[in-house]
């Protein structure tokens, strides 16, 4: 799908008093240069020989190339994951990790490389290095310290040595700051990107031209093919291929091999589309601040906080917000539900949601779910992946290729993962448990994105340290070589299928559906809860209970369903040890239900 820029919508709200005049917002470029935001997102490694110094950036990574290119598995220049391994100096399994992870976010598929996790997988040596490159990306940190540590503290508190070094701000902190303002924006993410790529333009394109024979700037230049491989870190806006978009490439005879072009050309057009990209930018974000009323600095209590700022769904009226991504944001205490006819483009990011129940049943390449809490997640089929942060608290149920957990606290991941959970950052007290619901469109979903359901590593995590280099904040000496804190598997006495309503009437899905097949331990708890609910039934049909008495049961019966939908435990309403035994069970709303039909009959 073509990405196309959102033009706020018309403010419908009465203004009191005529506004004053402010400039009009610049007219959209016909072709507008955008950072791929995928390889920034979500292809960043905490991973510390992958990071060289920007002073020595280029020449590092230009004797690597030498490494790499004699090191290639075949006359293609194709890198695997031994050659990596020994070019960088790090493990093979750290490299298999580059390789997986350079897979998902590349912006096409590419057949020799796949999802990176065979062992004969190669990926394109220009591929490797940019994907190098971009690991000297430094992210933007908020704005701001919140100013009333203290009382924050006191809903989230530090349990680490280096919460006060690692932990951006808690979900908590999220509400109390007026709405994220001291985040940056998606506006603001994409000019820091823009300004990194202006910066290092001339190296990288330096690292991918081919040296020939001349003098100066002509000895070295780029080929149509590696020209196209600059689409790992830059797009148009409205699709456009880059090899389209640049004079020196466009109209080529796709029968006659284009001559390649000076890298010097190359490096004036690039420079001239990121300056206009940034100018366009800085003049939709200086017309918006100037149609903004300043925000109040005081702080604002949660229910303040969600009624003064309207909850979201869909793409922002912010210019950087683009149709390929939907946006579920700032939802609390209700439940939201996506099918993929609502889901416009291919990524979705649930922000800010707190007590709230998010349904994502859409086939998908990337999700992220930030800053949320007491919440759950329903992510139904993520093809590339799924990247989890600054979260407490939440229940994440997925279905994706790879998943990704950053710096979150008391959270379980039910999860179907092809690839190992990779756990980095700051965590606390995290479990892992398998996949556990279904719907009926899902095994469809799984198919188009990729996913097989009869592989699932979701009790293997893969632990990186528990710095970020890439989050521009100083640290303590010695931090960076403190591993993450892992995740624990979920006790199976604990584990519940997750029941997905039936949106509609013709709907009729039982926990037996589930794609990912239950490890032996689960699924025997779960056979024992399910002979648990036939006793219970079989109880009840058998009581002999007058008619007050059948009120009374039917009414506590359906309150130890309401407690257990609202994640509520310890109710005194019904005493029966074996109810309470179940009462956690997906099931035990039809199997009541039905034994209540049965008792009144």
């Amino acid at each position: 799908m073509a990405d196309e820029i959102l033009d706020p919508p018309p403010d419908a709200s009465p203004s009191p008093s005529p506004a004053p005049a402010t400039p009009p917002p610049p007219a959209t470029p016909a072709a507008l240069l955008r950072p791929r935001r995928e390889a920034f997102e979500h292809g960043l490694l905490p991973i510390p020989k992958l990071i060289f110094p920007e002073g020595t950036l280029a020449q590092t990574l230009a004797q690597l190339k030498e490494k790499l290119a004699a090191a290639a598995a075949s006359p293609g220049g194709r890198v695997g994951a031994a050659a990596l391994a020994e070019a960088l100096q790090i493990p093979r399994e750290q490299a298999a990790l580059a390789l997986a992870t350079l897979a998902a976010v590349l912006p096409a598929e590419d057949p020799a490389l796949g999802d990176g996790a065979g062992d004969d997988a190669g990926a394109d040596i220009r591929d490797v290095l940019l994907f190098l490159y971009v690991q000297s990306y430094k992210r933007l940190v908020p704005r701001n310290a919140h100013k009333d540590s203290p009382a924050v503290a006191d809903v989230w508190p530090s349990t680490s040595a280096f919460d006060g070094y690692l932990s951006a701000l808690s979900p908590i902190q999220l509400v109390r700051s007026n709405s994220r303002r001291f985040m940056p924006s998606q506006a603001d993410e994409e000019i820091h990107q823009l300004s990194y790529l202006q910066k290092h333009m001339a190296n990288i394109l330096t690292l991918l031209a081919d040296s020939v024979e001349g003098e100066g700037d002509d000895s070295l230049v780029l080929t149509m093919e590696t020209f196209e491989h600059l689409g790992f870190l830059v797009q148009f806006s409205e699709g456009t291929s880059l090899s389209q978009a640049a004079t020196f490439f466009a109209n080529s005879d796709p029968d006659m091999p284009a001559a390649p072009v000076p890298a010097a050309q190359v490096l004036d057009w690039m420079s001239q589309n990121i300056a206009s990209a940034l100018e366009y930018s800085a003049e939709r974000s200086a017309a918006k601040e100037s149609n903004q009323q300043t925000m109040s600095d005081l702080d604002v209590t949660m229910a303040e906080a969600n009624a003064s700022h309207p909850r979201s769904s869909t793409p922002s009226s912010n210019p950087a917000y683009y149709r390929n991504v939907t946006f579920v944001e700032g939802f609390s205490k209700t439940s939201v539900v996506k099918h993929a006819s609502d889901v416009k483009g291919n990524s979705i990011k649930v922000l800010n949601c707190h007590d709230s129940v998010i349904y994502i049943l859409a086939p998908l390449k990337y999700a992220t779910v930030y800053g949320c809490s007491d919440a759950t997640v329903v992510l139904g089929a993520v093809g590339k992946v799924v990247k989890v942060e600054h979260c407490e608290r939440v229940h994440i149920i997925a279905a994706a290729k790879r998943i990704c957990i950053a710096n979150c606290r008391e959270c379980i991941f039910y999860l179907g993962v092809n690839h190992q959970p990779l756990v980095l950052g700051d965590n606390h007290k995290l479990q892992v448990a398998p996949f556990n619901t279904c719907y009926s469109q899902l095994r469809d979903h799984l198919m188009q994105v990729g996913v097989d359901p009869g592989v699932n590593k979701w009790d293997q995590p893969f632990v990186l340290g528990v710095v970020d280099p890439h989050d521009s904040l100083s640290h303590p000496a010695g931090v960076s070589d403190v591993k993450a804190e892992s995740a624990t598997c979920l006790d199976p006495d604990l584990f519940n299928n997750f029941l997905i309503p039936s949106w509609f009437g013709d709907e009729r899905q039982e926990p037996t559906c589930n794609p990912f097949p239950l490890p032996e331990i689960y699924g025997a708890c779960q056979n024992k809860k399910r002979s648990a609910l036939e006793d219970i039934q079989k109880t009840i049909r058998e009581l002999q209970l007058d008619e007050n008495r059948k009120r009374e049961l039917a009414t506590a019966l359906h309150a130890q369903f309401k407690d257990w939908l609202y994640g509520i435990t310890g109710t005194t309403t019904v005493s029966c040890p074996q109810l309470q035994a179940i009462s956690a069970s997906s099931t035990v709303y039809k199997a009541t239900n039905h034994a209540m039909n049965c008792a009144h009959n």
